[in-house]
């Protein structure tokens, strides 16, 4: 049947009056009959990914990279974390893909954890620098070497997705662009802002719209068997020195006039804003390691004032829109994960640098951690500070 003109106008009034929501409805129902990856973890997230996928209708495949090193002592520190003996996680994730009758398969990316994440990590404390092995494990290992390791296998799958708490909304523009999450508090987006244009098309976070409390809630009415199992509190759980493997390398702890105050025995035992345990007598006032200089293997010290910085110098800037902004934009820069995002404004300096200038001073902004720019919900980029 013939439309007619005005009812052809009112259609396309509405169309262009839908939200960005109700648009993704249709774009995730473009994809409703393919097959989608689950990176299980052995935890809930994941396993409530894999849930929710299911039961909107996908055909779920799981896997589980494996990255654990038998080389590495075995820790011997208290909690749950990402590196460290797989074999429970291994058995948790099966038992996940057994309870939801999906496919279950081990990834093998050892090798590539090993050069991408550990060397990186080893060569950042070298330097005296404080990396963030998360951001690294997250771009080039979950999402990067682990599809391809299940391509090799065999695997057939046209989107990959996580427990990660995030989201990724297509604009009108066909840009891609990774979001917050609604529980704020769990919002992983920080980890992942590496994520390029490819990847953002080819990922989902069916997490993106829960809250923790509902997600443990959905796996416990379910009966997946990790409903209660404690999320992972830290990057390794034992001795960072057994990653290390760094011989003792004697120097001295100064104030910033270059006064001797102590002794280390390596810089890489310090972090900036480390208070406890530096090992120096007669202080007169609380002293915090203000800056490392690996250059002349020296910790620097000073009070809290000399924490503060009014800005920093970014280097391997990323942009997930593709593309540095043309000029300086104000944004909210977070400098680590549990930090308050802060006002500031970013200063690009080719596609892969920038200069970001707080509003107000920030304490302990620490080389070799990310620095990661907010506008509103949005990622527009970030990059290690320098």
């Amino acid at each position: 049947m013939r439309t007619e003109p005005a009812a052809r106008f009112c259609l396309i009034a509405i169309i262009k009056t839908r939200t960005n929501a109700f648009r993704r409805v249709f774009w995730r129902a473009d994809i409703m009959k393919n097959k989608i990856l689950v990176g299980l973890s052995g935890g809930v997230d994941s396993a409530v990914a894999a849930l929710l996928l299911k039961e909107r209708g996908f055909e779920v495949i799981g896997a589980i990279m494996s990255i654990w090193d038998d080389s590495l002592p075995r820790p011997t520190g208290e909690g749950h974390a990402c590196l460290g003996p797989e074999e429970d996680d291994i058995e948790s994730a099966s038992a996940v893909a057994r309870a939801l009758g999906i496919e279950f398969h081990v990834l093998d990316c050892r090798e590539q954890y090993r050069k991408i994440v550990l060397e990186n990590f080893r060569s950042e404390y070298a330097q005296g620098r404080t990396p963030n092995p998360c951001v690294w494990c997250n771009s080039y290992i979950k999402f990067g070497a682990l599809p391809v390791a299940a391509r090799k296998q065999g695997l057939s799958f046209s989107h990959f997705a996580t427990g990660h708490y995030a989201s990724v909304e297509r604009g009108e523009d066909g840009i891609y662009r990774l979001k917050k999450a609604k529980d704020a508090a769990k919002d992983q987006t920080y980890f992942i802002y590496r994520l390029n244009q490819k990847q953002l098309s080819e990922i989902m976070f069916p997490l993106g719209g829960y809250l923790k409390t509902e997600v443990r809630e959905l796996a416990k009415n379910s009966n997946l068997p990790i409903h209660d199992k404690p999320d992972s509190q830290d990057f390794y759980c034992g001795d960072y020195g057994d990653i290390l493997k760094f011989p003792n390398r004697p120097g001295d702890i100064v104030d910033k006039k270059g006064a001797p105050l102590g002794r280390h025995n390596g810089i890489w035992n310090y972090t900036i804003g480390k208070r406890k345990g530096l090992g120096i007598s007669g202080e007169k006032e609380p002293l915090y390691v203000a800056r490392l200089d690996a250059k002349n293997n020296r910790v620097i010290v000073g009070p809290k004032s000399d924490l503060y910085s009014a800005e920093c110098a970014v280097e391997n800037v990323v942009w997930p829109e593709g593309k540095a902004p043309g000029s300086s934009v104000r944004v909210l820069v977070k400098i680590r994960q549990a930090h308050i995002p802060a006002e500031a404004e970013v200063f690009p300096a080719g596609s892969n640098a920038a200069r970001v200038v707080f509003k107000n001073p920030q304490m302990s902004v620490t080389p070799g951690q990310s620095a990661v720019f907010y506008q509103g919900d949005t990622v527009l980029g970030g990059g290690i500070i320098a």
